[in-house]
């Protein structure tokens, strides 16, 4: 009776070693398999083979933006790795890294890089946080709040270029991008809030639609002036408060649809 007390005892030890060994052994796959999961969402910086404009970007960072006054190197990283030849047509991929700004049809142009770094820069943007960009253009601005953000959703108001951004980011990879045609001057309130709102084309105020669905902390970017144009940083703080700050003289296409019927 002994020696059958002690075999139960023992089996039932070994019983509940073996689940909990199986139990751990469950958490720990599932929290790698979220892990990849997520990691998944951004794509791989593109190899050498593959990039021959390696050299030509890194001399853009070096010159155009840390020779200014980009500091963060999270942003410096990520214009150090993202490919703006991507971005811009065939004919003009020979500039993509120049100090200035190029046509990509219908009268629309992508931004200079400094310019991008610096509105990104001065957004802040954060592994947690939920992006709102309005003038999608290309997607360049687009692929560098993605490499940043959790989420990023962009409003292109003209349809070739909306679609156009949509096939270019998702051959890239990007899954955290939601993309849509329309009028950006009302923001996109089903997606709101925002932790960091970017507009690319300058209205001659500052929708303020654009300004509610700021989170408290948020921080808005937008060029605003019709002839004489401004770069703006509005800041919402945590007790609803709205802060602004005039950052530099810019030029930018403008806005149309609604910003300018109400201009």
């Amino acid at each position: 009776m002994f020696v059958l007390r002690n075999f139960r005892i023992s089996a039932v030890i070994l019983a509940f070693v073996v689940l909990s060994v199986l139990a751990i052994g469950g958490v720990f796959m599932a929290f790698w398999s979220n892990l990849f999961r997520d990691a998944s969402k951004k794509p791989s910086a593109p190899s050498c083979v593959d990039d021959p404009f390696i050299a030509a970007r890194r001399q853009m960072v070096e010159e155009q933006l840390r020779g200014r006054d980009i500091t963060d190197p999270t942003v410096l990283e990520v214009m150090g790795r993202v490919g703006r030849h991507r971005f811009v047509p065939a004919e003009n991929q020979g500039q993509a890294y120049e100090d200035h700004p190029l046509p990509i049809g219908l009268d629309q142009t992508i931004s200079q890089p400094y310019i991008v770094a610096l509105m990104t820069q001065l957004a802040r943007p954060t592994p947690e946080c939920r992006a709102l960009e309005v003038g999608v253009g290309s997607g360049y601005q687009t692929a560098i709040l993605a490499e940043l953000c959790n989420e990023v959703h962009g409003i292109e108001i003209l349809q070739p270029l909306a679609d156009a951004a949509r096939r270019r980011l998702t051959a890239l990879g990007y899954e955290n991008v939601t993309l849509r045609c329309g009028d950006g001057y009302q923001g996109w309130p089903e997606h709101a809030p925002f932790d960091v709102i970017l507009v690319t084309a300058a209205p001659d105020h500052v929708p303020q639609k654009l300004v509610e669905q700021l989170a408290p902390g948020g921080r808005l970017v937008i060029p605003v002036g019709e002839f004489s144009q401004k770069l703006l940083l509005i800041e919402k703080q945590p007790d609803g408060t709205i802060h602004r700050t005039n950052v530099a003289p810019v030029q930018f296409v403008p806005m149309t649809g609604e910003a300018r019927r109400r201009s």
